[in-house]
């Protein structure tokens, strides 16, 4: 499995990651305190920005036809249309949205044995790339690709897509997986403070289930929701080093600093009574109702917070919060001695090699398209050349510069540098043992002999 390698020391990745958390908490506080009632999250217009000017040079392609795969449903699909609609205005082009399951290396397998892969499909894991690649499906990606790529990406994000020495990904879209979101109503009510320790997450816990509110909101029918948790503890509490250690499986998951990660994850997932629903109310939340049953209820919702990414804003939009005054946001706390910082990612991988597919990679690696999805709100791009006043809200704008900022020193989602078989699969691997261990905290031992032997058998050693 392809992964980035890292040449800063220890001392310096660490220094960076408490320093790009200490950023992203400290833009967010200013962020929360400037935006108000004028929010637009979610909406159709951008914060001050006018039609983005086109930086790209895309060829003529009248005739042409592309279908591109990607798992995106509800509004993130809909919005990522807008950007495709604007492709096929300026080249000619008839692009198809073809909407994929997970997991999406089965999918496109049932495409290609069909004999109809889509042109270009979104792989949301590192692993499932390198599986692309492995299986002979990917195409490298082409001169002009490349240009938008080394003019637009820092080093970090062009190696999350090269294989073997060759670039065959553009990450279009990013994530901040560090983020805890509340209702700020039932915050003022309790009197509850953002926290900015595990101990004082369980202060603040326990201080909104005393007001009368379930303090956590759990979408555990997606177990990719559950490894976002794991691996936000892991990272904070063991460091950096072991995090990478344990993504490549050099280091076993019965390793006693999974031990402990478990067991801090225990102190809030082992509560009942602090999970909307309990555990198997929470199994039966899909990660999208995880969301806006935080922001709806008045008075009384199902729960104080929700933990997930910056594309939370996507689902708060369907609900009538207001980011910044109704649905505020926290860095996800520090349970060692930094806190985290936890990226993910959709890259654009092309499976039939055309003219019009390694244009519409161009595109996506340029600042134009992202652009147009960045007004949309509930997403980021780690494209360093997308201007901030794109971003429709200042806690996407502040979300957005310090994913920017933090260059090559942060650390990509665990389960999605996994194998699919482990990490990215529903009912499977890493998803169905965390589940389990939802179900039953206690059983920690049982948990991590079942996450190795998975791990084991999906990575081959």
């Amino acid at each position: 499995m392809h992964s980035r390698s890292h040449t800063t020391s220890r001392t310096s990745t660490r220094r960076a990651a408490r320093a790009a958390a200490a950023a992203l908490a400290g833009a967010l506080a200013f962020s929360l305190t400037a935006c108000g009632g004028d929010d637009d999250s979610g909406g159709n217009e951008g914060g001050g920005g006018n039609e983005t000017a086109e930086t790209v040079t895309l060829p003529e392609l009248d005739g042409e036809t592309l279908e591109v795969a990607a798992v995106w449903t509800g509004p993130e699909q809909a919005n990522f249309k807008k950007v495709l609609a604007e492709f096929e205005k300026r080249t000619g082009a008839k692009v198809t949205f073809v909407p994929a399951q997970d997991p999406i290396i089965n999918f496109l397998g049932s495409k290609i044995a069909g004999g109809a892969p889509p042109d270009i499909a979104m792989l949301p894991q590192v692993g499932a790339v390198q599986q692309a690649v492995d299986k002979g499906w990917a195409k490298p990606l082409g001169a002009e690709v490349q240009e938008q790529l080394t003019k637009n990406y820092s080093q970090g994000w062009q190696d999350l897509g090269t294989v073997d020495g060759k670039q065959y990904g553009v990450y279009y879209k990013a994530a901040n997986k560090s983020l805890i979101w509340y209702n700020a109503q039932v915050f003022e009510n309790a009197g509850a403070e953002e926290p900015k320790t595990w101990d004082d997450l369980l202060s603040t816990a326990q201080t909104v289930y005393d007001s009368g509110v379930t303090p956590f909101s759990i979408g555990g029918a997606d177990g990719w929701t559950l490894t976002d948790w794991f691996e936000n503890v892991y990272l904070s509490q063991a460091g950096p080093e072991k995090y990478d250690q344990l993504a490549k499986h050099e280091i076993k998951w019965t390793d006693p600093s999974v031990t402990e990660a478990l067991t801090t994850l225990a102190e809030i997932w082992g509560k009942t009574d602090y999970i909307a629903g309990g555990a198997s109310g929470a199994l039966q939340t899909e990660f999208p109702a995880s969301v806006t049953q935080t922001f709806t209820g008045g008075d009384q919702p199902k729960a104080g917070m929700v933990y997930e990414g910056d594309f939370v804003q996507v689902n708060i939009a369907e609900t009538d919060a207001e980011v910044g005054t109704d649905a505020k946001v926290f860095a996800f706390p520090a349970v060692g001695d930094t806190a985290p910082v936890v990226s993910g990612g959709d890259a654009a991988v092309i499976l039939e090699d055309s003219e019009a597919a390694q244009a519409l990679a161009t595109f996506l690696a340029s600042p134009d398209a992202a652009a147009i999805q960045a007004k949309l709100g509930g997403y980021l791009s780690p494209n360093k050349n997308v201007d901030a006043s794109a971003y429709p809200n200042e806690v996407q704008r502040a979300m957005a510069k310090s994913l920017v900022a933090a260059g090559d020193d942060f650390r990509f989602d665990m389960s999605d540098q996994a194998p699919q078989a482990f990490g990215g699969t529903p009912g499977k691997g890493e998803w169905k043992a965390l589940q389990d261990f939802l179900k039953n905290p206690e059983d920690i031992e049982g948990t991590q002999e079942q996450l190795e032997a998975d791990a084991a058998a999906a990575y081959g050693n």
